[in-house]
């Protein structure tokens, strides 16, 4: 049997303090293992973000995508290639509110320490949106990893900032057409200066592409 086919995927329900919803799941073929919680962008918990957890488990890690956007329209599933689910995808992302979806990732994460076969230690892995979320999370409520890609209006929070203290590796794409170069700026004077371990990488005349190939 290969480890791809070893592998188990399904889908599980977290009950949060605010009501319960679905998230999908990847697990490994050898247990126990720390795991990962993979925070979608706007498009859902779509082909992407489970091809991401997909491949964390390859990678021997528990991996789970919450429903970020349950409160709104469960189940959502776009693609990037389309301009309908583009302009779907942004109503949801615009009406989404950002400090319940917060407390959704960290009673994910509580969650996800707790279930058979996980070590107990946890990261938070979140892309565009979801790596707005990662940051919220970890500097409101904790976190053991945080690892943000791309993540737009995180320097609208940086008053939070001092509050971080799990190791941070955050991504930023310079010609990001959705982070201005002065708010990438404002992020990493504000992260740099922190006693946490952390590290910005910047990608060199890159930008968001929206997809997992980064």
């Amino acid at each position: 049997m290969s480890e791809q086919s070893a592998m188990t995927k399904d889908r599980i329900t977290i009950k949060g303090r605010d009501g319960a919803f679905g998230a999908y799941i990847a697990r490994p073929k050898a247990l126990p293992a720390p795991a990962v919680v993979v925070l979608q962008e706007l498009f859902g918990v779509n082909a992407d973000i489970r091809k991401t957890c997909d491949e964390l488990a390859e990678q021997g890690y528990i991996a789970v995508a919450p429903d970020l956007f349950w409160r709104q329209e469960p189940g959502v599933d776009l693609s990037v290639t389309s301009e309908a689910d583009w302009q779907h995808g942004l109503r949801l992302y615009q009406a989404y509110d950002r400090d319940a979806g917060a407390r959704d990732v960290k009673d994910t994460a509580n969650a996800v320490s707790k279930l058979p076969g996980c070590t107990g230690k946890v990261a938070v892995l979140g892309y565009c949106l979801g790596a707005l979320m990662t940051f919220l999370t970890a500097v409101r409520y904790g976190v053991d990893v945080a690892v943000a890609y791309h993540g737009g209006d995180t320097e609208k929070y940086l008053g939070e900032v001092d509050r971080l203290d799990a190791p941070l590796l955050m991504h930023l794409a310079e010609e990001d057409e959705f982070i201005s170069k002065a708010a990438q700026a404002e992020i990493k004077a504000a992260i740099m200066r922190l006693d946490a371990p952390k590290a910005i990488e910047s990608l060199v005349a890159g930008s968001n592409s929206n997809t997992r190939e980064e």
